[in-house]
């Protein structure tokens, strides 16, 4: 059981909070520029491990004042704490299990793709192999999840 989250800031109106949690830093970069060159009008914070992922969902340490995020991009392939872990345990948790969850990975390992489902991912995506490639993807998030899902408000 998870001690109690201390008071976080609240969200903007008009601010989306992305949790990408990418091991690679070259990808990371990727996503980040990719986030700008879009124009999107959101907050990306990115870990590289599935324990700083735990940690920033759940305000501890030094995430203690991150805001809460309203989207997780999950690499499914992570050193420590695996990204499945990471997913079972944001989905087991009532307080995060409203956050959509995007699983991003490089595997099209079928296993990989029914485990995420299994483990109540929202939606299963390969990375893209092209630098402007992470632009169309990137612009697909903002079509739709931050476009045309309603995403559930953070009540404390």
């Amino acid at each position: 059981m998870e001690p109690p989250r201390s008071p976080r800031s609240p969200r903007s109106t008009d601010t989306v909070t992305i949790l990408l949690v990418e091991p690679n830093e070259a990808d990371a970069r990727l996503f980040a520029e990719s986030f700008e060159e879009a124009s999107i009008t959101c907050d990306v914070r990115t870990v590289s491990d599935g324990e700083s992922a735990l940690d920033f969902v759940h305000g501890r340490e030094e995430y203690a004042d991150a805001p809460d995020p309203d989207l997780v991009l999950l690499d499914f392939h992570l050193p420590d704490v695996s990204g499945a872990d990471v997913l079972s345990e944001l989905k087991s948790e009532p307080k995060l299990r409203r956050i959509p969850v995007i699983v991003m990975t490089s595997s099209d390992a079928e296993e990989d793709i029914a485990r995420s489902y299994d483990l109540h991912a929202n939606a299963y995506v390969q990375k893209p192999v092209e630098p402007a490639e992470f632009v169309d993807l990137v612009g697909s998030f903002e079509n739709f999840w931050l476009t045309f899902v309603r995403l559930p408000s953070k009540s404390k």
